[in-house]
């Protein structure tokens, strides 16, 4: 039995044939068999048809499905058709000069042979798309939705729904543009602006189509809007869902679209940035990639996107054995192809540190690991800097000897004047790297790329997931303060903009000993953060669920900072990557302090920390505990 491809080709050699014969039907009418010597008809009619077929062969013809037809098909048969036409034309000419063929010809051959291939392929869809609207017809009845968005997204939605891919019937859609109300989608009318969902709402009730569920189509939605609309659901009592992001489609216009709900990131996040994706490939790709803390909420997340882009090795290291398996265990099954290594890996630990670099010898390194939690690490000071400053020094002084290339470290905006022992320890973390990066790039050594951010939505030990717990225990939400603010972005933003701040640092001298800051927004109340929690559980706040506040934890500040008084922020020419001017320490001093802190770390001397933080680290407040 022939396969759908051989049929397709069967059918495109025939149509050629056809095609030819057409052409000059057209064009001689009746006189054609008197006008044409037979012989050169039936040498023109092989050889037009031997040349479509290779033509069609060679320029991917079949690659498109007949049943999904679409513009980018047409553009196949345009193409195909022209060279077709222009390759029989010079054979011919070099065959017969074209005496006997009318010159016309190659115009009416083309438009012939056009309307021959893409016809049939067009009515074929139609007909499939047809019969899958009538088939729903007698299935169960379809739920009634409106649009939020007209974009390709809103496009791929309607037209998968009337293939009778869903069981959602769109009766309307919302845009941000006003010039396109009035305007119809594929039959469906665009019927109001984002902040007329009420009176839209309305009309659609007067008319019996009353939506049962309002979708968001747009990626690239100011989070305001989004929670402005949202507000106005909820307020009109429609559930507000959005469709997949297009990136998550894996077979397109195939492939169920299945809607997920509005999650906090969509109300606080940000439209996504344009990342030099080149650039980050060309960082990863065939390299040996070693990532400490690995099995930690940013560790596994460059885990995976480094794994996406082909690296050469890819070493996980972490000290829980479980976060480390973990991520391992992800990774196989979904980068089963990327060779991997899986090390317990403590980077308070000098020898076991040389032992896996000597072994692996990574040329990428991305420092992920860290103790992030403030009132922990305040409460066991010395802990926070044997991880979050010496670890770091330990990691970047293995970097340097084993020749690698670049080493990534992670910092926080709880570096910039510190209010508490974590903050503290990452900025000492900061000064080193920066130290060690002017010398590496004065010297031809390893480049250090220190990168600094704010909160990321969901990670571990984090305020999001703290309050989901509270929430299914039906609350009460615990707040420390009415102001406290913080930045937010999500896992996924935060991640990828840190790998492409990694390739362009070590690109651009100019970015030597300098820190760069992930541009974070506008900072966020915690206690907005709650409410919006508690209103996409489908609850009221303060009525269905109690906020409470608690007050300030130790070391805890209430407004967060990205850039110290002495950091003046600089543009780059990268959208979400800003740099901070550096505050360079004098690396002799460095040497000597960090020294002193492991002498504090070995005899549990915290006044011996607290005297290096004054010489390193001025700008640091102690904060009395409760």
């Amino acid at each position: 039995m022939l396969s759908r491809r051989s049929i397709a080709v069967i059918h495109d050699i025939i149509m050629a044939a056809a095609s030819f014969w057409l052409a000059l039907t057209l064009r001689l009418g009746d006189s054609l068999p008197q006008t044409i010597p037979t012989g050169t008809l039936l040498t023109g009619c092989a050889l037009f048809t031997a040349t479509a077929a290779v033509m069609f062969h060679l320029l991917g013809m079949y690659k498109g499905i007949w049943r999904y037809a679409s513009m980018r098909d047409l553009i196949a048969i345009t193409r195909a058709v022209t060279m077709t036409v222009l390759v029989f034309t010079l054979l011919m000419f070099l065959l017969t000069r074209l005496n006997d063929l009318p010159r016309s010809l190659p115009l009416i051959n083309w438009l012939v042979l056009a309307a021959l291939l893409g016809g049939p392929r067009f009515v074929y869809r139609m007909w499939k798309d047809g019969g899958r609207r009538i088939s729903d017809l007698s299935g169960s009845p379809r739920i009634p939705v409106l649009l939020a968005g007209t974009n390709d997204a809103a496009d791929l939605f309607i037209r998968a729904m009337e293939r009778g891919d869903g069981e959602y019937s769109v009766v309307g859609t919302l845009t941000e543009r006003p010039d396109r109300v009035g305007m119809h989608i594929h039959g469906v009318p665009v019927l109001g602006h984002f902040d007329q969902l009420g009176p839209v709402l309305a009309q659609l009730k007067a008319r019996n189509t009353a939506p049962h569920r309002l979708i968001l189509c747009r990626e690239d939605v100011e989070a305001k809007s989004v929670r402005a609309l949202f507000e106005q659901a909820q307020n009109l009592n429609l559930p507000m869902a959005r469709l997949p992001r297009m990136s998550d489609l894996r077979e397109g216009l195939t492939d169920r679209l299945s809607l997920r709900p509005i999650a906090i990131e969509d109300l606080l996040g940000r439209p996504q940035v344009t990342l030099d994706r080149e650039a980050v490939r060309a960082l990863i790709t065939g390299k040996r990639v070693l990532i400490t803390g690995a099995g930690g909420s940013i560790g596994s997340e460059i885990v995976r996107q480094v794994a996406d882009l082909s690296p050469a090795r890819l070493t996980l290291a972490d000290s829980s054995e479980f976060a480390l398996y973990t991520i391992d265990l992800e990774l196989s099954e979904r980068w089963p192809q990327v060779p991997r290594d899986a090390k317990i890996l403590d980077v308070r630990d000098a020898g076991r540190i040389e032992s896996v670099f000597a072994g692996l010898k990574p040329e990428l390194v991305l420092h992920a690991a860290a103790l992030k939690h403030v009132p922990l690490v305040e409460a066991n000071p010395l802990e926070g800097i044997r991880t979050n400053t010496l670890g770091t020094a330990l990691i970047a002084d293995a970097c340097r000897r084993h020749g690698v290339g670049l080493m990534v470290m992670i910092s926080t905006d709880k570096a910039v004047n510190p209010t508490n022992v974590m903050g503290t320890t990452k900025r000492l973390a900061e000064l080193y790297c920066q130290s060690r990066d002017l010398e590496g790039r004065a010297g031809g050594s390893t480049r250090f790329v220190t990168v600094r951010f704010g909160n990321v939505l969901g990670s571990t030990g984090s305020v999001v997931p703290l309050f989901r717990r509270q929430l299914e225990r039906g609350g009460p939400l615990t707040v420390t303060h009415p102001e406290m603010t913080r930045y937010f972005m999500t896992i996924r933003e935060a991640v990828e903009l840190v790998l492409e701040a990694a390739a362009i640092g070590r690109q651009d001298d100019s970015f030597g000993g300098k820190i760069v800051v992930l541009d974070m927004g506008e900072p966020v109340k915690i206690v907005d953060l709650a409410r919006q929690m508690i209103r996409l559980a489908g609850l009221r706040p303060d009525e269905d669920v109690k906020i409470t506040f608690t007050g300030p934890r130790p070391g805890e500040k209430l407004f967060e900072e990205i850039f110290h008084g002495a950091e003046p922020p600089q543009p780059t020419d990268h959208a979400g990557l800003l740099i901070a001017t550096p505050r360079r320490a004098d690396p002799d001093v460095l040497t000597e302090q960090f020294a002193r802190l492991k002498t504090a770390c070995d005899s549990g001397d915290t006044a011996l920390m607290h005297d290096v933080f004054r010489v390193l680290v001025p700008e640091y407040v102690e904060t009395p505990h409760a």
